[in-house]
């Protein structure tokens, strides 16, 4: 909420504070060899904050050495209007693996480290948080 003060103009950048609050649970789109368990996305403030919760059902990731790159494995793509403005690096894990992640401008989530293995009905968690771009 913005608060007017004596003196002070009325502009486009006052007026467009952020204080816009929503939300959503659907349009995650799996990637190959996953299945969305439950997404959810917030914006509050100017701030996006989503939570990508998905479960891989392909035959498993191997990798060579603990920390190793593995290909750029698409996990999900998040819906139109709940991408960041640029690609970010984050986190995913699933309790017993993780590794670092991208998202891209395009929403895409792709997995590019882990320690181990990711193993067939592993439950893979992303959350990542970023400025909102004005609309």
């Amino acid at each position: 909420m913005t608060t007017w003060l004596a003196g002070m103009l009325i502009t486009a950048d006052r007026l467009n504070d952020a204080t816009l609050k929503t939300s959503t649970t659907t349009g995650l789109t799996a990637g190959t060899d996953f299945s969305v368990n439950t997404f959810s996305g917030r914006r509050v403030n100017g701030v996006t904050t989503v939570h990508v919760y998905c479960q891989y059902t392909g035959t498993g990731i191997n990798v060579a050495a603990p920390g190793d790159n593995i290909v750029d494995t698409t996990m999900a793509t998040l819906p139109s209007g709940w991408r960041p403005p640029e690609t970010m690096n984050t986190n995913w894990g699933s309790g017993n693996v993780d590794g670092e992640c991208t998202i891209s401008s395009a929403g895409v989530i792709s997995l590019r480290s882990t320690l181990n293995d990711i193993v067939t009905n592993a439950n893979i968690r992303v959350t990542a948080t970023w400025i909102s771009e004005n609309d």
